[in-house]
């Protein structure tokens, strides 16, 4: 097939079509040779992939491959087994993209596109698959139109109780499919009954045909009690034989409807929610329930080890305790989807010991590209840095490193808490758009750099200027630790806001609340010190103890602990000394201000880019900086004048804040309306 397209002039960013917006370089033609005899919805888009970049006609003709100068085969005799996403690009004259499915031929379209934006040399050849199978989006989208922890305007799929039916919905599915995500839950984990309602699931098949043709699968987040809640049974006890019979029927019900439907995500016994120890049953009995219902369509359980319902002790060692007993005990379409840290998404946590340990259970990785603990969508906060930290981190479980213990499995997965929301640019804030991008691309290629992503999404999203994309890249490389070291250094953790993890409140003293709700319960700053211990000595909680040696003797000494997570591991004398020669409080104030300064190198920085970037972006950045700053100085006035009053020590810098300031702060009218976007 034939398609003529002329090349548009380089036009300004478009943050709405995120990375997506069109940069060719140059004028010219492209003529498209398709081999499938029989096109479908994956074809059109492959199509209409090419024809937008190449500047969009309305007039397709049947040609030869003989006069294309981009063929597209989807053969599997041509392909050296790529699977059923992989794909093979060989440079000549023309382009060849092999595939042997259509999604693989898309992913290689997206693949080959990404490198004329990016304006690199195509290679010689260059073959691709992804590394995990199941690559997937978590919203946490509520039926009312509600996002919890979302920061960028109402649920992009539901409104006032029912499904939304946006009209720019296949840009979000376009910007999936180009960073090869191939999987959206599209409700919240702590799952409202009624998303398995008839009416709704009538409604959710139009999502999921509206999706379909970019090789994205929808998934459901499902309530526990869903039998009891919405079928009326008297118990939602997964042993019981009604229940059973009532989940089969509804998946089967869904497959009717969806017949690529992807699976349930479930959150049980969690932070209050139902599950199967409601009814003296395990994980594994209410697992591996769901799993036989959905096995007969190639439907798959995500069960989240996310159980946060302490009875006193320490709630990082909560997941491991309830988990490893029951290794080797799911089905082998049940995946336990893992937070990358032992409690709850912090700007630094050490990684779940879980990784690894379950040797006989599948388990993935569960990121949050929302910043929901790392100033919503206000803060320049590059989480590539982050995620590769945790990935690359060596588990010492077999030798590997945090991911390589969740890739060698029968069934893989890499998943991600979204940030998406009704804003125009999608994400609140066009530098948040990087984390999606990032994550998709992480899942796609764990082995790739996280500069080297920053780097493809500046190019594509705001400036091909090299020394501007440099500068950028900088910026983005730094920002994470910049974060970390004015809410959180040290590993320190759970200094937010009780109930909406924005500000600084380690202060915070409710009556009546349970003491594990507190940001005190995990900073324990007294008169002596600071930090949580979790060693094998003096009383503590040894959640050491879960980790593989000889992470286990480095985390439970303070002089070999990591710097950066020692306040975890350890309470340490206000005086302590490190090796570096500072004692605690000194260190303290180094992080706290040092994170406050550099978000000024970072405004000072920017501000030099002006005329090297689209006005609207440098005017969004600059202004959102601005919030950072002032936020960083709440931040570091906050928590370092609270510290005070226990350390009775200097600060070495003046603070912006006094500390009734800082706690008033929270309940000022900007405070106040901002809960309500």
């Amino acid at each position: 097939m034939l398609i003529g397209m002329l090349l548009p002039m380089l036009v300004a960013a478009q943050t709405d079509q995120l990375w997506l917006a069109n940069q060719p370089k140059e004028s010219g033609w492209c003529n498209l040779y398709s081999d499938l005899s029989k096109k479908d919805l994956t074809e059109q888009v492959i199509e209409k992939e090419l024809a937008q970049y190449f500047a969009s006609v309305n007039r397709v003709k049947v040609a030869s491959d003989k006069v294309a100068n981009v063929r597209i085969f989807i053969d599997k005799d041509k392909t050296d087994h790529l699977g059923a996403e992989g794909f093979k690009i060989r440079r000549a004259y023309p382009i060849d993209i092999v595939a042997e499915t259509p999604a693989g031929a898309l992913y290689g379209v997206y693949a080959y596109l990404r490198m004329m934006r990016l304006g690199v040399e195509i290679p010689e050849s260059l073959v691709e698959r992804p590394a995990f199978q199941v690559r997937i989006l978590n919203h946490w989208d509520n039926p009312d139109g509600s996002v919890e922890r979302g920061y960028a305007g109402r649920s992009i799929w539901f409104a006032d109780g029912k499904i939304n039916f946006r009209s720019d919905i296949e840009t979000y599915a376009r910007a999936n499919a180009s960073v090869g995500i191939n999987g959206t839950v599209i409700d919240n984990v702590n799952a409202d009954p009624k998303v398995l309602s008839s009416e709704m699931l009538n409604d959710i098949k139009t999502v999921a045909d509206r999706l379909r043709p970019y090789n994205i699968k929808v998934y459901l987040a499902v309530n526990f009690s869903s039998p009891a809640a919405l079928g009326g049974l008297k118990t939602s006890d997964p042993l019981d034989k009604d229940v059973i019979d009532w989940w089969q029927k509804k998946v089967d019900e869904i497959y009717t409807l969806i017949p690529d439907f992807g699976g349930f995500l479930v959150k049980a016994n969690s932070e209050g929610l139902p599950g199967p120890m409601d009814f003296g049953r395990t994980h594994a009995d209410g697992a591996n329930m769901l799993a036989k219902a959905l096995k007969p369509h190639n439907g798959i359980v995500m069960w989240r080890a996310f159980v946060y319902n302490p009875q006193g002790g320490d709630r990082a060692k909560q997941a491991y305790y309830e988990f490893m007993p029951l290794d080797g005990k799911f089905d082998d379409n049940v995946i336990i989807q893992i937070k990358n840290g032992p409690v709850d998404f912090q700007p630094r946590e050490p990684f779940s010991p879980l990784f690894g340990a379950m040797k006989n259970t599948q388990t993935m990785a569960e990121l949050q590209i929302t910043q929901e603990y790392l100033g919503y969508s206000d803060h320049l906060c590059y989480l590539g840095t982050m995620w590769k930290e945790f990935m690359d981190y060596p588990s010492f479980h077999d030798g590997k490193s945090v991911i390589e213990t969740t890739l060698n499995q029968k069934l893989t997965a890499f998943s991600a808490v979204a940030n998406t929301g009704t804003m125009k640019n999608w994400c609140g804030y066009v530098m948040a758009q990087s984390n999606w991008y990032a994550f998709g691309r992480l899942a796609w290629n764990p082995n790739l750099s996280a500069r080297a992503i920053a780097k493809e999404w500046v190019m594509q999203t705001i400036t091909k200027d090299e020394k501007a994309v440099n500068t950028i890249c900088d910026i983005m490389m730094q920002s994470r630790e910049a974060v970390t070291d004015y809410m959180t250094p040290l590993g320190l953790h759970h200094l937010m806001g009780w109930s909406d993890h924005w500000g600084p409140e380690p202060w915070t003293d409710i009556p009546g609340a349970r003491e594990d709700w507190l940001p005190r319960y995990y900073h324990k700053a007294d008169k002596i010190g600071l930090g949580f211990n979790r060693s094998s000595k003096n009383g503590g909680s040894n959640a050491v103890e879960q980790y593989q040696e000889p992470l286990r003797t480095m985390y439970d000494d303070p002089q070999l602990c990591p710097k950066e997570l020692v306040l975890w591991f350890h309470h340490l004398p206000w005086d302590y000394y490190f090796n570096d020669g500072k004692t605690l409080w000194q260190s303290l104030n180094d992080h706290y201000n040092g994170g406050v300064e550099q978000v000024i190198k970072f405004q000072k920085t920017w501000q030099s880019l002006k005329g090297s970037v689209p006005e609207s972006i440098f005017k969004e950045v600059e202004s959102k900086l601005q919030v950072q700053l002032d936020e960083a100085q709440w931040w570091r006035d906050g928590c370092m004048l609270y510290f005070q009053t226990f350390s009775n020590m200097p600060l070495s810098f003046t603070p912006k804040y006094t500390l009734e300031q800082c706690k008033a702060k929270l309940r000022t009218k900007a405070y106040v309306d901002r809960q309500k976007d």
